[in-house]
């Protein structure tokens, strides 16, 4: 071959070699901004979404917002409905000099309502306040994974606080939780923990806080029993995104996972291409279009927007994996569930809202068919960073939030919620029997938080339950006794553990009351039947508040006192 020809050959070589590698962007729609370490206007494209968001509690408005591996100088705010992720296959390959930070000035301080917001999957050098801690003022519907901050994290601002979820984290100095009520850590490393109100639970973690419970408000659990984080994008150097799915750890867990990888930067697991997955936007899809790319082996990714769903999406196929970006929103529009999982191994559901309808519907999301049986200890079903809720953003009313009958389902960070506030909250006009029923075996929670249902919160029904943390409020508008009593008995518990169950284990529950009108009670907290097999640990309840001769009367089957006082019954068993 002559020289010139070898050259020609060589150059078309490489020209197709770029062509490989240049990859154009998924088309993840416009609410989804992807920021470059080169860009120069990051602050203020990102200042511009925060001010949008900031009070936009039911507005209709959902952002995502990726960041490429590399440095950037940025304070990060979050309001409602914003999803920061970095999209390296570590932490650390995306740093954030400055904050990444959940703030309440929008309410006074008040970060009780600071509800739908997340961060992920990058690293924080914290820069906007004074001691370099960053600030993660939250409440119910939010979540920390794979953070690793680089300094101290206040999950306070100076006023109230309502509860959250860290799991897959690193904290390098101080964690402050300050007025947070109460809070679920798992799988998390931390130079040092300080503070305590209600109710703190420690799962797999790797420094807990000295003092146990009753004497503080902590509970510990030295490993997390079975976990797979949530599957995450990334980029690759070519530009190419994927989709990483974690390993399956059945063997006890302490401590973040990609902190102790043995390659950093290449985790264990499995990359999935962004082609295996369907990007559904709202303005142009529907129940017929989602399913039919689910049908055909497409994995879901659900990009910022709502959903309007005449018949479920659903999921079918083992291993389907559905993400929602921006916290994607799923409404029924008819008197069928807003999604359907079958009875099938390991199917992983994350990043998603599901809003009750105008007609009510059983379930908003349904694991399993009724009667399902097949076990899926080896490849159990996640559902990680669930909301569902009925009023608020609009009236709506569903039987149940989610019914789950399969065995083997692992439900991380969930918030089922009958609003208290906002649009068609009213004991007529958003009605909800019950938050979660669990038909299935072996059904495991890390963080359930189920609040103003008109009868039980969560009805657990099968076997071998586990649950690891728990937060309820009852509903604060029964309009008397009479409309809040069953056989006998006065108002529902939160908590009801089936007569007919044998196995049932529960950590960290904390139950609480506020009721408007005069002399509405309810018997039990938890109620649960007799045995060696139920074993119920630190139990708290609180009466808030509320009309005079209101509150609990017993934490469980009659037991653990009254609670007539603004102030915690705690209950160790």
């Amino acid at each position: 071959m002559k020289m010139t020809s070898f050259l020609v050959l060589l150059s078309v070589l490489i020209a197709a070699g770029r062509c490989a590698s240049a990859f154009a962007e998924p088309d993840f729609g416009p609410n989804v901004v992807i920021f470059d370490p080169n860009m120069n206007d990051v602050q203020n494209r990102f200042d511009a979404i925060f001010k949008r968001q900031e009070r936009n509690e039911f507005g209709a408005n959902r952002y995502a917002c990726f960041f490429k591996p590399g440095q950037y100088d940025l304070d990060a705010q979050l309001g409602f409905y914003m999803q920061a992720t970095g999209l390296g296959q570590s932490p650390d390959d995306v740093v954030i000099a400055g904050a990444v930070r959940s703030m309440a000035g929008w309410m006074r301080g008040n970060a009780t309502v600071n509800f739908w917001r997340s961060a992920e999957n990058l690293s924080i050098v914290p820069k906007q306040r004074r001691g370099r801690a960053d600030v993660w003022a939250v409440s119910q519907g939010t979540s920390l994974r794979r953070i690793h901050v680089q300094g101290d994290l206040n999950l306070w601002d100076g006023g109230w606080s309502s509860g959250g979820f860290l799991a897959d984290s690193k904290i390098d100095g101080r964690l402050v939780s300050g007025s947070q009520q109460q809070w679920l850590s798992r799988n998390a490393d931390w130079g040092q923990w300080d503070g305590g109100v209600w109710n703190m639970v420690f799962v797999g973690v790797s420094n807990p806080p000295g003092g146990s419970w009753p004497s503080r408000p902590y509970t510990m659990v030295d490993q997390t029993p079975v976990i797979r984080e949530k599957p995450y994008l990334y980029v690759d150097s070519s530009g190419k995104y994927f989709v990483m799915v974690p390993g399956l750890n059945t063997e006890g867990s302490v401590g973040s996972s990609w902190a102790k990888e043995s390659t950093p930067g290449k985790p264990a697991g499995k990359s999935i291409s962004i082609d295996q997955f369907f990007l559904a936007h709202s303005e142009r899809d529907n129940s017929a279009t989602i399913n039919a790319a689910l049908s055909a082996g497409k994995n879901l990714i659900l990009t910022p927007g709502i959903y309007h769903l005449a018949t479920p999406i659903r999921v079918t196929r083992p291993d389907t994996i559905v993400l929602g970006l921006g916290y994607a929103t799923l409404i029924p529009t008819g008197a069928e569930p807003a999604m359907v999982i079958s009875d099938v191994d390991g199917v992983k559901i994350g990043g998603l809202i599901f809003d009750a309808g105008p007609v009510e519907t059983p379930s908003l999301l349904q694991v399993g068919e009724s009667g399902a049986s097949a076990s899926h200890a080896a490849n159990p079903v996640f559902l990680y960073d669930i909301v569902a809720r009925a009023g608020g953003a609009e009236a709506g009313i569903t039987a149940s939030f989610v019914t789950i009958n399969s065995n083997n389902v692992v439900g991380d960070n969930v918030w089922l919620w009958r609003a208290d506030h906002g649009n068609g909250a009213g004991w007529k006009t958003n009605g909800v029997k019950n938050g979660l029923v669990v038909n299935g075996s072996d059904v495991t929670f890390y963080g359930l938080f189920v609040e103003h249902c008109q009868e039980y919160q969560t009805l657990w029904n099968g076997e071998r339950g586990r649950v690891y943390f728990y937060q309820s409020e009852m509903p604060y508008d029964p309009p008397g006794q009479a409309e809040w009593s069953h056989d006998g008995i006065k108002g529902y518990a939160s908590y009801k553990v089936a007569d007919s169950v044998k196995t049932h284990e529960a950590f960290g529950l904390g139950i609480y009351s506020y009721f408007t009108a005069a002399s509405v009670v309810a018997d039990n907290a938890i109620e649960t039947p007799a045995g060696t097999g139920i074993k119920m640990h630190n139990m708290v309840t609180i009466r808030l508040g509320g009309k005079p001769g209101s509150g609990m009367l017993n934490v469980i089957n009659g037991r653990g006192g009254s609670e007539t006082q603004v102030r915690p019954v705690r209950v160790s068993e």
